[in-house]
């Protein structure tokens, strides 16, 4: 299971990339690439991880079920997905 903080450093940087999405699509769009600079970077969507939603692990996620693989076969073991 991945750490609080590595958990919440990931939901800061998705609430950020939602705040600025508007502005930086506008921004590329004028090729004003400086201004670009002047964002956090941590507002670049590139920046982002998929992590299971149940234990935050960042490797071996299934996009379908928005968890990891190990998650998975254990919810399927226990007959709680279909």
């Amino acid at each position: 299971m991945a750490r609080e903080a590595v958990k919440a450093r990931e939901r800061k940087r998705e609430k950020l990339v939602a705040r600025y999405a508007d502005k930086r699509a506008q921004l590329k769009a004028e090729g004003d690439y400086e201004a670009l600079d002047k964002l956090p970077r941590n507002s670049s969507k590139v920046r982002l991880h998929n992590r299971c939603k149940l234990t935050g692990r960042p490797k071996g996620y299934m996009r379908r079920f928005g968890i990891s693989r190990v998650t998975f076969r254990e919810m399927a073991s226990a007959r709680k997905i279909t």
